[in-house]
């Protein structure tokens, strides 16, 4: 299983791509069809797409250790570009965010590249501290400012969403490295007295957590996206209107090409497309966990853990925000969203993950310990 775990995470991340690709399809259809510009969102993500499987083979090529002597490097331009957001002329401020930069029409989320830049640093860091993981300074404190250090960049472009999957991504790989758990309690309380600042300081962040426990009250408002997706969830029932017949997307649903093309696969494909899409990223989830599993070393086994942690967080919050349960956050589904920034990052963790996986120690089954069993104790007469 685990020799062939890699083939069922290409297969998962192939059948996302095709979904994303189809919804966005369908999604555009009815704005061309409407005088809109002809597919424009479409071919931008298929260019997006040669883009991001031009990173995901060159990842797989590269020795993923080479990103342990670069760690560093990588983390520095992550920071800058971090940084580049706040430059007036440089930094794009959308829906009061500040998370992109770029020009005219061309924009990045430098956020995602800095998720990977950060587990590759702790990665390679708790890599070559492995007999001081314990301690306070050297398996804690000095890591932990790394952390902090990242989240903080992007916390303060009001992107709280990134911010806090960032945080959870951060301390997972510490987790996996054997960073105390009481020390780890620490940062919780640190992530939860920044989000007390981000929501007392933005009240439209508090208004978006107070309106999931009532979305008809604030249905008008606040509460229009997660209400227009319960609907849409709730229009395409088991069978689904079928693919194209959706309705929620006739500018009922802000937004649904990007965060919230998981209620339009609902309505279009219905519980069996909704069920298909989280066996589809448990399905990876599972292969990339494997994968981590066999890795030749410690800093392969962490790399491989926090990426696949990544892809798997960000989908579960983009699905708990989508279905209601969780604030809205502005989280894209990953492989499946608009977005060339999210889907290049996903597909250079892909082909981070191959390429630890060919270089991978997989035991036949006659190389496996054998597990001798206990013999019944029987009375001597």
């Amino acid at each position: 299983m685990a020799r062939h775990s890699i083939f069922l995470l290409i297969l998962a991340a192939v059948s996302l791509i095709a979904l994303g690709i189809t919804m966005l399809a369908s999604t555009t259809f009815e704005v061309a069809r409407e005088g809109g510009e002809n597919y424009v969102t479409l071919w931008r993500q298929l260019v997006w797409l040669g883009l991001a499987a031009a990173v995901c083979v060159t990842t797989a090529l590269v020795d993923y250790n080479a990103w342990m002597r670069w760690r560093w490097h990588i983390l520095i331009i992550a920071a800058v570009l971090l940084a580049l957001c706040y430059v007036p002329g440089v930094g794009i401020k959308i829906n009061g965010s500040k998370r992109w930069i770029g020009w005219q029409s061309l924009r990045v989320q430098p956020s995602e590249l800095a998720k990977i830049a950060l587990i590759v640093a702790l990665a390679g860091w708790f890599a070559t501290q492995e007999a001081l993981t314990r301690t306070f300074w050297r398996g804690f404190a000095l890591p932990g400012l790394i952390l902090m250090g990242i989240v903080a960049l992007i916390g303060c472009e009001f992107d709280l969403g990134s911010a806090l999957l960032a945080a959870a991504v951060g301390m997972a790989v510490m987790f996996v490295a054997g960073t105390k758990v009481r020390y780890l309690v620490l940062i919780i309380l640190a992530c939860g007295g920044g989000l007390w600042a981000g929501v007392k300081y933005l009240p439209n962040r508090f208004d978006r957590i107070m309106v999931t426990f009532d979305l008809e009250k604030h249905k008008e408002g606040l509460g229009l996206q997660q209400w227009v997706s319960k609907l849409a969830f709730g229009s395409g029932g088991f069978e689904g209107r079928g693919l194209g017949e959706g309705r929620m997307k006739l500018s009922y649903l802000p937004e649904a090409h990007t965060d919230f093309i998981f209620p339009m696969v609902g309505e279009e494909l219905g519980l069996r497309g909704t069920a298909g899409v989280v066996l589809a990223f448990a399905v990876l989830v599972m292969s990339g966990f494997m994968v981590s599993a066999y890795a030749p070393n410690r800093f392969g086994k962490l790399l491989g853990a926090g990426l696949t942690f990544l892809i798997g967080m960000e989908a579960l919050l983009n699905m708990g925000v989508t279905t209601a349960l969780l604030p809205n956050k502005g989280l894209p589904l990953p492989f499946v969203s608009y977005g060339g920034s999210s889907l290049v990052a996903a597909m250079a963790a892909v082909g981070i993950l191959i390429n630890i996986h060919r270089q991978g120690v997989h035991l036949t089954w006659d190389q496996l310990p054998v597990i001798r069993r206990k013999r019944r104790w029987t009375p001597q007469l």
